[in-house]
């Protein structure tokens, strides 16, 4: 089944806590902790959310590439130019999910729209 969430005028976190519900197959009667739920979700108007100027640089993303001194780190609004706002919610969804082996063949259930 296919789900699509309008994210014209709402947060992030709201509209990724609710796809990550979807992607673990929550709503569904037959849902399994260790099964792979076979819905979709699109997220539409992903440009068009609610962000504050604040939140554009308060919010820092940190990353580690695992080699001494690979401590990265940029801001939301750094992450906006570079990626979009795809790279964003994926990101955010991804870190609302279980951190197992099936999050990956999860997340690929989810596609942005700008």
């Amino acid at each position: 089944m296919k789900h699509t969430i309008d994210a014209q005028g709402k947060r992030i976190g709201r509209i990724a806590s609710q796809a990550a519900s979807i992607l673990m197959g929550k709503n569904s009667a037959a849902f399994a902790k260790n099964k792979v739920s076979t819905d979709k979700v699109e997220i539409i108007n992903a440009s068009k959310i609610d962000i504050t100027a604040r939140k554009k640089t308060a919010d820092i993303y940190v990353t580690y590439t695992g080699f001494r001194g690979g401590l990265n780190s940029e801001s939301l609004g750094e992450l906006i130019t570079r990626r979009g706002m795809t790279e964003v919610f994926r990101r955010a969804v991804t870190r609302m999910l279980p951190n197992n082996r099936l999050r990956d063949e999860r997340i690929k259930n989810l596609t942005v729209k700008e």
